[in-house]
């Protein structure tokens, strides 16, 4: 689709809205890159080396900026907890995506909007203020999913925080960060147990450092919240339970080894 005339096409995959696909990219994305380096990957090398690079492309032909950050962070985040060749797989893809003529566009987009020049850029800093006038008024408990009391606000911006904020108060906000704050508490601790695991680190690597990527994108947009975007809400949750369940069973891998 072309949302902007004065923008590139976008790739929206069966996702209706290129900003969602890049959501769901970034996620899957995430689960692969640890499977290309593991000793012991999930799928053979070569299929999920293939699968990497048709995610990388798919995503730059979203061209969702906000997803495309929170991949550049998951792979950071990979990369300096085990795999360190995917820096250097990383480095090589940045240069050939500000050398070429065809991501040239691309290149300008994201500097457009770190300058705040572009539509989309402006749209987002007007939402912002208006969410603050919405939680002015309604900070505990929000407004709900529906409608908002008053003829002047309305629920939506392109924050996932602000979202949740609107929707649910600062005590939904305050719920939501506790929710991921204890999976990584929880990560934290299993962590030493699942580091020699050579099957199930790899997907326990990958599962956190998805939901790493989403809570990064969520600065920059709402999908991963959106009731009306509850493909990638139900896609997100997935991913906590799964990132959830690795750590369980690094535990408990760990219980039957001592028995």
């Amino acid at each position: 689709i072309r949302d902007d005339p004065a923008l590139m096409q976008r790739a929206t995959g069966l996702w209706i809205d290129p900003n969602a696909y890049g959501g769901f990219l970034l996620v899957v994305g995430a689960l692969t890159l640890p499977q290309v380096f593991a000793a012991r990957p999930a799928l053979p090398r070569w299929l999920a080396l293939l699968c990497a690079g048709l995610i990388g492309l798919a995503l730059a032909a979203s061209v969702s900026r906000g997803a495309m950050l929170g991949f550049v962070a998951v792979a950071a985040l990979i990369g300096a907890a085990r795999y360190r060749r995917l820096f250097v797989l990383g480095a090589v893809a940045l240069a050939v995506a500000l050398l070429l003529p065809q991501t040239s566009e691309l290149a300008a987009h994201f500097v457009d909007g770190f300058m705040g020049r572009d539509l989309a850029t402006q749209m987002r800093f007007g939402e912002y203020r208006d969410a603050l006038r919405l939680l002015e008024r309604y900070p505990v408990l929000g407004v709900g999913f529906t409608d908002t009391p008053d003829v002047d606000l309305y629920i939506g911006v392109s924050m996932m925080y602000l979202l949740i904020a609107q929707t649910m108060g600062f005590v939904g906000l305050i719920a939501f960060l506790a929710v991921m704050a204890t999976l990584f508490v929880s990560a934290g601790r299993a962590a030493s147990k699942v580091w020699s695991n050579e099957e199930l680190f790899p997907a326990w690597l990958g599962a956190h450092a998805a939901i790493v990527g989403v809570l990064i994108s969520g600065i920059f947009d709402h999908y991963f919240f959106n009731i009306d975007f509850h493909n990638a809400v139900m896609l997100m949750w997935l991913v906590v339970a799964l990132a959830a369940a690795a750590s369980r069973l690094a535990g408990e891998s760990v219980m039957r080894a001592e028995c």
